[in-house]
């Protein structure tokens, strides 16, 4: 029973940083090139929404949205990367990247 209960804490702990959000994911993936720049800039993102929610420039209802769209732009990474082993195309880059453009002209607007 010792083991069991050992096994789920550690389970847990081991887990519990991927279901964080955009911002508290591993951001440098060595050998996805790709992955690590749509990664980083996801998470300038999350730094910018909290600086700016943080110094006031937004309220928490703005912050609450432009997480929720870098949580689906996240979302949508994960789906692309499972269709080619972990990694993105230059196509499917492109893609997250217009998105992410976007996004980052909305934040604080």
């Amino acid at each position: 029973m010792k083991t069991l209960i050992i096994t789920v804490m550690a389970f847990t702990i081991g887990h519990s940083s991927s279901a964080q959000g955009p911002g508290h994911q591993r951001t440098h993936i060595p050998g996805h090139p790709r992955v690590n720049e749509v990664n980083k800039r996801i998470d300038n993102q999350e730094k910018r929404i909290t600086e700016e929610k943080r110094e006031g420039d937004i309220t928490g209802k703005q912050a609450y949205q432009d997480r929720r769209k870098l949580t689906a732009i996240n979302r949508e990474k994960r789906l692309m990367r499972k269709t080619d082993n972990g990694h993105l195309t230059p196509g499917e880059q492109k893609v997250l990247n217009q998105q992410l453009n976007r996004n980052s002209r909305k934040i604080g607007s």
